[in-house]
């Protein structure tokens, strides 16, 4: 069960620097495409043998020279409800500032481990400003200068120390887990309600080890799985109603408990930057993936036409995996909510499926003979052989080479298309390796 750690702080101070050397990403991979850009304020940071996830809360306000402090609360706010601990950062170049002192308020207030960063300590005459900090009464500041790195380490020894380790779950194994994700007002609540139904006494909750995250079982025709519930008990915060972070933050947790995504989406308002975040953390956690447009009741252009634009509109916003089920539904008039949890479960198979290595070999050696790899320098690649790896959370495929490193990118999509073409694996991500021989 994943902790939760959240970076706060006022503009500039460097919490992307600090994000970036905990989760060793580069700033030069962020494009300007829509949507890649905000990817960055989520990653996984592994230090001794523990994992844990990391969101950067700066990087969620568009122009952050002139953001609100407003906004720079709620967010703390935010961090505060959903995080296992909090990285407060502050500058010690700039010294301590009337903002600093606001966000030190709310984190005191709030019951969570606080972890004080005094940032851009570059060299040792910096380290006198660090006293100053003292005064808003949060203990010693850590000093770090995430640009060079100095000092992380010990940040990071004294993170994993506090963080709780990790519990079992108290879910056994076997059962799948699904999650309905979304933004505020897409109908989460609703289509659970609409599984569950009013007959509450088949439902047994077990309290997940994280922090409100219900695990709901259900079993009736048929079906036998949890439904993962991050918003389980928590009464929601009103200020954090509008915020997009907000519902980003709310799904993490969701989103790695379970096995597979229902990602929901508002028919009556198309696919939104919000879905697309959500989206993102949904494949960056390899789950695997059901999108149910809800309040289909609620279009009034029902046609065929109409759904295949829709469908399309949708597929393209998620390329370049496109290999996912859609369905119409609506949770208030039950329609299709049968269906949503059919190819739910679907889906969860298709992530657990085993393929013989002589039935592999069979089907794809005449296709990558059809069409080889591009040659490269002259040279021939050959791939004589392919097998799946046992055990592996999503379905994982070695092909063999005598050149692996020529294989690019589009090649390694052509044969998972191919892969795709060929058994059922919708709904679900899987790995194409190209190994050497």
């Amino acid at each position: 069960m994943g902790n939760l750690v959240a970076i706060v702080g006022r503009p500039n101070v460097g919490k992307s620097t600090l994000f970036n050397r905990l989760t060793n990403s580069r700033q030069a991979i962020v494009s300007d495409e829509a949507g890649t850009t905000r990817d960055r304020q989520y990653g996984k940071c592994e230090w001794n043998g523990r994992e844990f996830s990391v969101v950067d809360t700066g990087g969620w306000v568009v122009n952050s020279d002139d953001i609100f402090e407003e906004e720079i609360r709620k967010q703390v706010i935010v961090a505060t409800e959903e995080a296992d601990l909090v990285l407060f950062l502050v500058d010690i170049k700039n010294g301590l500032t009337d903002l600093d002192e606001d966000v030190a308020l709310i984190l005191r207030r709030s019951k969570l481990p606080v972890v004080l960063v005094a940032n851009k300590a570059d060299d040792g005459k910096d380290l006198y400003g660090q006293y100053e900090f003292y005064k808003l009464g949060l203990g010693d500041p850590y000093c770090v200068s995430a640009a060079t790195g100095s000092g992380t380490g010990d940040l990071l020894d004294y993170v994993v120390k506090t963080l709780k380790t990790d519990e079992v779950d108290d879910v056994e194994d076997g059962t799948p887990r699904f999650a309905v994700v979304g933004r505020p007002n897409a109908g989460k609540s609703s289509i659970i309600n609409a599984f569950i139904g009013e007959d509450r006494n088949i439902v047994t909750d077990i309290a997940g080890t994280t922090r409100d995250s219900i695990y709901t079982k259900y079993d009736k025709f048929g079906f036998d799985f949890y439904l993962v519930d991050t918003a389980g008990i928590r009464r929601k915060n009103k200020v954090t109603e509008d915020l997009e972070f907000y519902s980003v933050m709310r799904s993490i947790r969701a989103i790695e408990n379970s096995d597979v995504c229902i990602l929901m989406i508002d028919a009556t308002r198309g696919i939104e930057s919000q879905d697309m975040n959500i989206f993102q953390l949904i494949q960056k956690n390899n789950k695997s993936l059901v999108v149910v447009v809800n309040k289909w009741d609620l279009v009034e252009e029902k046609s065929q036409e109409a759904i295949k634009t829709f469908e399309n509109a949708i597929r393209q916003r998620m390329a370049p995996f496109v290999d996912f089920p859609i369905i119409f539904a609506s949770a208030v008039t039950k329609q299709r909510i049968f269906k949503v949890l059919e190819t739910a479960k679907q889906v969860y198979l298709n992530r657990k499926i085993k393929i013989g290595t002589s039935k592999l070999n069979e089907v794809m050696l005449p296709i990558i003979e059809a069409t080889p790899p591009p040659s490269i320098k002259g040279k021939y690649i050959k791939i004589k052989y392919v097998s799946q790896v046992p055990d592996t959370q999503i379905p994982t495929f070695v092909f063999y080479a005598n050149l692996p490193q020529y294989v690019k990118e589009p090649y390694r999509r052509f044969l998972e298309n191919k892969m795709r073409d060929n058994w059922t694996l919708t709904g679900t991500p899987i790995n194409v390796f190209i190994r050497q021989k």
